[in-house]
């Protein structure tokens, strides 16, 4: 089974958000970098056993891309929990599994970002080009010899990751067919929720 590799808060305002994870979870997220030609930049939290919370948001030091930034950042108007990746080794193998069981996650394609520390991070991800997400259906991620990014986060553990979708019976062959587990139950209202163990007790990010 593929292992959970980040969860995207996607917010409007990376400041305010940052300050608000900041008050909630009582750990400051850590800088970590621009995304160059996409117009965003994120914080991170480590989450335990390898996995990590990205905060990501326009850039002010970038100028707007041609193009909506990814996560449909220009259409929030709050924070939102939008997505998370699975972590693989061999992405080209593994999404030709996922077809092979009947779910195609997208062809893989490379970003990178430069560390505060001037370091260059790259990846192979196969989420939308256009930065679509898929509600609870994770895009994979393949960071191959790149140092994984939550090496020596602070830590917020994460207790749960759950899904709210109109029909579970139509998304939970895909999520299963990337190799991934997801509770879900049934809503009106399709969302992702979190549940850290903060400083202070217990915060859901949704």
């Amino acid at each position: 089974m593929s292992s959970l590799d980040h969860l995207v808060l996607a917010t409007p305002d990376l400041a305010v958000t940052v300050r608000e994870v900041t008050r909630l979870t009582g750990t400051q997220p850590v800088p970590g970098g621009a995304h160059p030609g996409l117009g965003t930049r994120n914080f991170l939290l480590g989450l335990g056993e390898g996995a990590y919370l990205e905060i990501v948001g326009p850039d002010p030091e970038q100028s707007a891309p041609d193009k909506w930034r990814p996560f449909g950042i220009d259409t929030l108007t709050e924070a939102r929990l939008v997505t998370w990746a699975v972590q693989v080794e061999g992405i080209d193998d593994a999404v030709t599994a996922s077809r092979e069981s009947g779910y195609d996650p997208g062809e893989p394609w490379e970003m990178s970002r430069q560390t505060p520390d001037g370091a260059t991070l790259s990846w192979r991800l196969t989420l939308d080009r256009e930065g679509r997400h898929r509600g609870p259906v994770p895009f994979l991620i393949d960071w191959g010899a790149t140092p994984h990014p939550a090496a020596d986060l602070p830590i917020v553990p994460l207790v749960g990751l759950e899904a709210i979708h109109p029909h579970p019976e139509r998304v939970e062959p895909h999520i299963a067919a990337v190799g991934a587990k997801l509770p879900m139950k049934a809503g009106n209202r399709g969302a992702l929720a979190a549940t850290l163990f903060g400083e202070s007790g217990l915060v859901v990010l949704i």
